[in-house]
């Protein structure tokens, strides 16, 4: 019988806007800032850190800052123990989730004890696209692979969501980010982060705090440098209204389109970090169960219109726990573009009010390979506040697959 792979601890950073607040930080010190806040919420010192089995990391991007295995530096980075290893996974957007899942798979195992599922993406720093090369030949004569935004727009047309369909769910995703974080609803899962930065960004984070009545903790360190605490999701944009996204130009089909940036995920620097433990690791360190790992899966999916994957793992995981739809509390499903989610919930059978209902990407924007693990973190954290049972965290993923992972607060 499997081992039962408990969640005790999950943190992520604020996110920030591309050439935002953490536009000078260094993607391994993001990732550093989400492993130390995870090893200060689960209490664990210098010499129990040395039981970590592995630190599994997300990163889609892996080039330059984020080339050299981004996980084993931000080990060293943090000061962790030089015994605990580290290993950098690509499976494009479901990186960070696939991170928690392959880290729940080692306790499910019996191999592992104490894992780290987390992801970390620096897009103003390693910028999306910057890894990739010419395709395979073989590869594109079976299939007219087209880019990620005309596949959106082939989802919009075949599950008939007009532009008003999109532009209505991506308001609703930024009025409930501005409305969680007016209630403070993130502080419990982000780990502020110091950074120094010029005037006018500070000027422009201070102005954006505002908009959530949120005040910024500064110190001037120079004649054009402070020092600024990160806390708040620079992304969101709670002024944002259907009769202004209707302004938009759609930027992938420019007559007749429907997907346009207010409707899309935004572009995103951050990280998260998951940590996941067994019944023996959580006896001999003492830490606290707030979830466990009921089931996960992935699946592929035609690689054209490719962002359906999400129908085809969440079926795969219900049928294989034994589950319905209607068995679920809370789904946090990645706002890659609106019609995604609007597509995937139109098969599966979602109830609106239980999805993404603290924003989602569109808001909060998309830090590729972190994004599942802040699913999850956000997923956790929604459980214990509202004090539901199951919840759901399901992402496309590029190339035509999806992944689905359903947790049960204990």
């Amino acid at each position: 019988m499997a081992d039962t792979a408990y969640i005790v601890g999950c943190t992520r950073t604020a996110m920030g806007r591309k050439k935002g607040v953490l536009a000078k930080t260094h993607p391994v010190d993001l990732a550093t800032a989400a492993l130390n806040g995870l090893a200060e919420q689960c209490k664990l010192d210098t010499e129990q850190l040395k039981q970590v089995d592995d630190v599994i990391m997300g990163c889609v991007t892996q080039t330059g800052e984020q080339g050299t295995n981004v996980s084993r530096g931000a080990v060293l980075a943090a000061g962790w123990p030089i015994e605990v290893s580290g290993v950098a996974i690509n499976r494009f957007c479901g990186s960070g989730q696939q991170a928690v899942n392959f880290a729940a798979q080692g306790i499910m195992s019996g191999t592992q004890d104490l894992v780290v599922g987390a992801g970390v993406e620096s897009m103003t720093r390693a910028p999306m696209g910057a890894d990739i090369g010419a395709p395979s030949r073989l590869l594109t004569s079976k299939y007219a692979l087209v880019p990620q935004g005309v596949s959106a727009e082939m989802i919009a047309s075949k599950w008939k969501l007009s532009r008003d369909d999109l532009d209505q769910f991506a308001v609703k995703s930024q009025q409930n980010a501005k409305a969680a974080i007016e209630a403070g609803k993130f502080d419990a899962e982000i780990t502020p982060l110091e950074v120094t930065v010029d005037a006018g960004t500070a000027e422009a984070y201070e102005a954006h705090l505002k908009k959530f009545g949120r005040t910024l903790k500064q110190e001037k360190v120079g004649d054009d440098k402070v020092k600024i605490t990160v806390d708040t999701d620079e992304h969101p944009r709670p002024e944002t209204t259907v009769e202004g996204l209707a302004k938009l130009k759609p930027v992938f089909k420019p007559k007749d389109g429907v997907i346009h940036a207010g409707n899309s995920s935004g572009i995103v620097d951050g990280a998260s970090a998951v940590m996941l433990a067994s019944e023996k690791a959580v006896k001999e360190l003492n830490l606290k169960p707030r979830a466990r790992i009921v089931g996960m899966a992935v699946a592929g999916s035609e690689p054209v219109i490719m962002l359906t994957g999400p129908i085809p793992s969440t079926e795969k995981l219900l049928k294989k726990t034994g589950m319905k739809m209607s068995d679920i509390d809370l789904v946090e499903i990645n706002e890659a573009f609106a019609s995604v989610p609007l597509a995937c919930g139109q098969d599966l059978g979602f109830d609106w009010d239980t999805v993404n209902v603290n924003g989602g990407a569109i808001a909060l924007g998309h830090p590729l390979g972190a994004t599942g693990a802040r699913l999850i973190t956000t997923l956790v954290n929604e459980l214990e506040r509202t004090n539901k049972r199951y919840g759901l965290a399901t992402m496309c993923i590029g190339f035509g697959m999806g992944i689905s992972t359903i947790i049960e607060r204990v």
